[in-house]
């Protein structure tokens, strides 16, 4: 059997190598031939498109391998409709998927690993919103005492700008002059 090997971590200051030695052992001990490795460093589980993915896909429904392979189902995706639609995707192109660590297994003979599938995808969303509802009351919470958040705002003489503006100048050349983005210019003239 021809596998393809997935691993994923979220910040690009992470690694996914300790993902892909378990991997490659895993196919190992099976005797299965490594078709390829795709890793995404620095993409959220929530987000329906990365790079890698899309192309473990792609080659997925050419063909190119007979299953894959994933460390947790969690690497694959956190969002249940994205983890359904991608695992229905997979099965009509008769690639297994298997999360190694979970004792995961799509294979048309294991009607209890597909439905450990759809727990395990449901709880994984579910983490996620909960980690949301953290972030979202931590910076409440902050707006509240006071802490600054988001972007800075540009400081520069609006009126500067307004006066070059009707002298005839272009927003490149007074985004130039003020040492601000053009859209900053812009919008601040604007409003």
């Amino acid at each position: 059997m021809k596998v393809a090997l997935y691993a994923r971590v979220s910040t690009t200051d992470q690694h996914c190598e300790m993902q892909l030695a378990e991997l490659r052992e895993y196919a190992a001990r099976r005797g299965w031939q490594v078709a390829g490795e795709y890793v995404d460093t620095g993409w959220s589980g929530a987000k329906r498109h990365r790079p890698e993915l899309d192309r473990l896909m792609r080659d997925a429904s050419e063909h190119r391998c007979d299953g894959i392979l994933v460390w947790k189902l969690d690497r694959f995706g956190r969002s249940m409709l994205h983890l359904v639609e991608q695992l229905q995707a997979l099965d009509s192109y008769g690639v297994r998927f298997i999360a190694t660590t979970q004792a995961i297994d799509t294979d048309q003979a294991n009607p209890t690993s597909r439905l450990l599938l759809h727990i395990l995808a449901a709880v994984a969303e579910f983490e996620r919103e909960i980690i949301r509802e953290r972030v979202k009351a931590g910076l409440e919470n902050a707006k509240r005492r006071g802490a600054a958040h988001g972007r800075p705002r540009r400081v520069f003489r609006r009126d500067e700008a307004l006066e070059l503006r009707q002298a005839g100048l272009g927003w490149g050349a007074i985004s130039k002059r003020l040492g601000v983005p053009v859209s900053t210019v812009r919008d601040a003239l604007a409003a």
